[in-house]
């Protein structure tokens, strides 16, 4: 039966996790269509369809609406589904439940045993676990297992700024730039504060670069180690079996290298380019249970399910909580 899917995007980090669902939809001659509710329109590319209002939506008549953030429209139609906006866990308020979605699409054991015990909880919802689709193109065919031999650092700092490690690091980056051939490149989170971001941009040298796309899939292939703190990047770097050197994680464990001081960071990361790397085998773990799946086939699992709960609506699940206040909100917004 063909479906129609509609992809709702309030942030640009959107459009690497939908655009996997969309090849796969596509490739079952399901029909899609955006409703971009904040990223410019012209971010879109050729022969992706864009519905620019309320009511061009419910004439669209979703069968799903796929959602990589937080919340959506209540009053849209269709199935809501929750597939994530990152893989990390350590951030409050990952396992908040809104009341929002009728599916939450996990990546593996890690994400899926608290919201199976969530689900139990609140009757509402239902759990499936499928892997991440932004991660499908990082081990489909354009995975290449060579790349990021030379010493290239990706530096991806969290925007919170109760967990950011840019004030502490620039100075020891700037430092180490002027000093070490190491490449760096640097990816802010679209919310980074721009003061915060502002001395990380003044650095300059031939061996140092901002990046300043939306893309994050082609950096993490390219570089060698990643430098953060509390990012969900961390995680998706990991799944490629590369080191990461996280400055004050709120969840450290042996899958990082973790770091506690701006000084320790030039040690850290001389002793990983040396191949002295002692989360190696707390990273492998940590990467089988947080996203088991390397097939590149996520999207599919994730339109499968969809397609399961869909045929069997009658699941004994409870109604969604009502949301006045959301519903008003975003009423008032989209209106």
């Amino acid at each position: 039966m063909k479906r129609r899917y509609l992809l709702f995007a309030e942030l640009s980090y959107a459009f690497e996790i939908l655009r996997p669902l969309q090849e796969a939809a596509w490739r079952r001659g399901d029909e899609v269509a955006w409703y971009l509710n904040g990223p410019d329109p012209g971010q879109l590319q050729p022969g992706e369809r864009l519905l620019r209002t309320v009511a061009e939506v419910k004439a669209f008549a979703p069968d799903a609406v796929l959602v990589p953030g937080n919340e959506v429209p209540p009053f849209f139609p269709g199935l809501k589904v929750q597939v994530f906006h990152g893989l990390g866990i350590e951030k409050k308020g990952h396992f908040r439940i809104r009341g929002m979605f009728d599916l939450f699409c996990t990546f593996g054991p890690l994400t899926t045993a608290p919201f199976e015990r969530l689900a139990r909880q609140h009757g509402w919802f239902r759990v499936v676990e499928t892997g991440w689709p932004k991660t499908d193109p990082l081990f489909g065919p354009a995975h290449d297992p060579a790349a990021g031999s030379d010493a290239h650092i990706l530096y991806a700092p969290t925007f919170s700024p109760s967990l950011t490690s840019a004030p502490f690091l620039a100075p020891v980056i700037a430092d180490i730039v002027a000093r070490r051939p190491w490449r760096w490149t640097v990816k802010f989170h679209p919310k980074m504060d721009p003061e915060l971001a502002a001395p990380l941009r003044a650095i300059r040298a031939d061996n140092y670069a901002i990046a300043e796309g939306e893309q994050l899939l082609p950096l993490l292939r390219e570089a060698t180690v990643m430098v953060t703190d509390t990012s969900s990047a961390a995680a998706e770097f990991m799944l490629l079996g590369k080191p990461v050197v996280a400055f004050r994680n709120r969840a450290p464990g042996p899958h990082l290298v973790n770091i506690s001081e701006p000084a320790q960071l030039e040690g850290a990361l001389a002793a990983v380019l040396e191949g002295r790397d002692p989360s190696l085998e707390g990273r492998e773990r940590y990467a089988a249970d947080m996203h088991p799946y390397r097939d590149g086939r996520s999207s599919e699992r994730v339109l499968d399910a969809v397609e399961r709960m869909l045929e069997h609506p009658d699941t004994g699940l409870k109604r969604k909580p009502w949301s006045p206040l959301r519903r008003f909100r975003y009423w008032r917004q989209l209106r």
